[in-house]
């Protein structure tokens, strides 16, 4: 019992790290751009003070321990979370045919293509209103905030490559000293004014929106700034497990951000001029500068966070055939989720930096953040109910009945957040429609191109059948043959046929698939059939957590003896060739193929030895 109870103290720690980083560093920006912020500022004075404290208490409750912490994560997809997981975790239970399967597909993905938008803002919001607080402690170190925040991001960005395998371990202990101290300042303001401890009571926030409901509605916008990276926490389940995560919430988490953000209620109340930054000026003017640090270094650890959110993310993209094959590098030998992608590190890092030079302060940020986090929040609640229904086995009405309560505080959300897309909105809404559309391109791309390659494919049994005995010239070793295809004749076999004139004693047809389940077991993995003695067919079962090692697979398999050094991969290396009047638009085909030229080759993906590799050209039209 003890070492369960250490085991849980231990991921749960690891928990506080990576996964409250981002909602852990909102009590930075959020009051003070609901009372100050944007078009539509709530006036400074104690009702409205009670109103969205309340308001924020009863989200939080909600919508992140409620929806999230106890519902969403029961949603799992084999012990994997978020939203690309949900997502094949869906599609998994639809049937292949109808017009559902693509309708959720397309909000699934578009939901995903959400998260790089939020992706983008959160470390820029984040830096930028911690090293804010230099402007509390001396209104001449104003001018140097953009500066020295885009210093610290640049500097965040380049050091992505080196992993964060050996500074994560100082995350956790870090994000509980400032949980900690987030709930003592707060608890010290609110010891002078108790009395905002009444703001628990619902009647606040229902009075509030009743007395004005247009504010009240309109503040909502400010109001989810608080639930910002309830996201991530069914994203990272797959690293810690639910009850570390839960553990982190219920026990530290919520009870500090409340303690927070009443207690920047009780400064308010005390001194309204304390809006200009109520977080920092919650603590005395001597521990502003410890305080700036210590907040730089959280935002810091959300970033990261996020950062890593998105490089898995993509990974999972990848081999779930939503993106291109990307360089991937893996920064841990130990642990396989902690990988870098250089294309998507620097993306983000230039999104940021233009973020931070065109915004230029967090106020004037949060007025972009909430559309993506909110649109999020709406896809997966949605992609939840089929969950549900579908795997759960509950009833329409007793799905519909919990299921239609969550839309509707989420639709709340995502239509107050709607009146900043001219104040900045559109920016992470446009990002992450280009990215929507670069997704549904790559996957709509391979699905006609692999229509193309079957049908122009000669059936394997019959050509097998053909080249039996004396007709053909057998040389010594084994041949494997990747093919997306395995019932018919791979274009690579064909065109050495041609070219070499030669048959390998060993001839392999094999197949990758990656699953839409996180992990394969190796009993699972390997599915095989002998045709004769010399062609075998195998698939390779892979899930879309799994890395996609094909030596180490097929080596291991019992089903043919191969030799590692007598072992040549032949892999076809398509030029595709646009055509007016194909299942795309010509544009799209034209984008289509611009991705897959730049693609990443399949021989560092499946970790296939370069010296073990023959790659043989083939034209397709698509």
């Amino acid at each position: 019992m003890s070492n369960i109870k250490h085991n849980l103290y231990a991921l749960s720690l690891g928990a506080l790290g990576v996964v409250y980083g981002d909602i852990g560093t909102s009590p930075l920006y959020t009051l003070n751009t609901i009372f100050t912020g944007g078009k539509h500022p709530v006036a400074l004075s104690a009702d409205n003070i009670f109103g969205i404290l309340s308001l924020i208490f009863w989200s939080l409750m909600i919508i992140v321990s409620f929806k999230y912490v106890a519902f969403i994560m029961r949603a799992d997809n084999r012990g994997e979370g978020g939203i690309m997981a949900l997502l094949a975790l869906v599609l998994g239970k639809l049937s292949d045919s109808g017009g559902s399967r693509r309708t959720i597909l397309i909000l699934g993905l578009f939901g995903a293509s959400l998260f790089y938008g939020d992706g983008v803002i959160t470390p820029a919001i984040s830096v930028l209103s911690a090293v804010e607080g230099l402007e509390v402690a001396s209104t001449s170190l104003k001018n140097y905030v953009v500066p020295i925040t885009l210093v610290i991001l640049i500097g965040l960005f380049f050091i992505q490559r080196k992993g964060t395998a050996k500074v994560g371990a100082l995350f956790g202990p870090i994000m509980v000293v400032w949980f900690l101290l987030l709930g003592l300042l707060g608890l010290l303001s609110i010891i002078h004014q108790p009395q905002v401890l009444n703001a628990l009571n619902p009647i606040y926030a229902f009075n509030y929106l009743k007395s004005d409901i247009t504010i009240g509605f309109l503040s909502l916008g400010g109001v989810v700034l608080a639930l910002t990276g309830a996201e991530a926490l069914y994203a990272d389940m797959g690293h810690f497990g639910k009850k570390p995560i839960q553990t982190a919430w219920f026990y530290l988490v919520l009870p500090a951000l409340v303690l927070n953000y009443f207690g920047q209620g009780a400064l308010l109340i005390t001194n309204p001029k304390a809006i200009e930054n109520p977080f920092y000026l919650l603590a005395p003017h001597w521990a502003l500068y410890p305080m700036v640090l210590i907040s730089t270094v959280a935002t810091i650890i959300a970033s990261q966070a996020v950062i890593s959110g998105a490089f898995s993310m993509t990974d999972q993209a990848i081999k779930l055939g939503y993106a291109p094959r990307m360089e991937t590098q893996h920064t841990s030998e130990a642990e396989i989720g902690q990988i870098y992608v250089p294309g998507i590190n620097w993306t983000l890092m230039l999104a940021v930096i233009t973020l931070v030079l065109v915004f230029k302060s967090s106020a004037s940020l949060a007025s972009a953040y909430g559309i993506a986090v909110t649109g999020t929040m709406f896809i997966t609640s949605i992609l939840a109910f089929i969950v549900v229904h579908k795997l759960w086995g509950w009833g329409i009405i007793k799905g519909i009945a919990l299921i239609s309560i969550l839309l509707f505080i989420d639709g709340v959300f995502f239509s107050a957040n709607l009146i900043k897309v001219e104040e900045g909105g559109w920016l992470p809404l446009s990002f992450g429609l280009i990215i929507f559309t670069l997704m549904t391109t790559w996957k709509k791309g391979r699905v006609i191109l692999a229509q193309r390659l079957k049908r122009e494919a000669i059936d394997l049994i019959p050509f097998v059948n053909s080249v039996t005995g004396d007709s053909v010239t057998y040389v010594p070793g084994t041949a494997v043959f990747l093919t997306s295809n395995p019932d018919g004749v791979p274009s690579a076999l064909m065109h050495n046929m041609k070219h070499n004139k030669v048959i390998h004693e060993k001839v392999i047809i094999l197949a990758v698939r990656v699953l839409d389940i996180p992990h394969v077991s190796l009993e699972e993995r390997i599915a095989y059939n002998k045709i004769n003695d010399v062609f075998h067919q195998i698939t390779l079962r892979f899930g879309f957590i799994d890395e996609p090692n094909v030596p180490d697979a097929l080596f291991s398999q019992q089903h043919v003896i191969l030799e590692p050094f007598e072992t040549s991969f032949f892999l076809s290396r398509e030029t595709l060739i646009p055509k007016t009047g194909s299942d795309m638009s010509f544009w799209r085909e034209k984008l289509f193929i611009a991705m897959f030229r730049n693609a990443g080759s399949a021989i560092p993906f499946f970790k296939i030895p370069p010296n073990r590799v023959v790659e043989i050209g083939a034209q397709v039209v698509l």
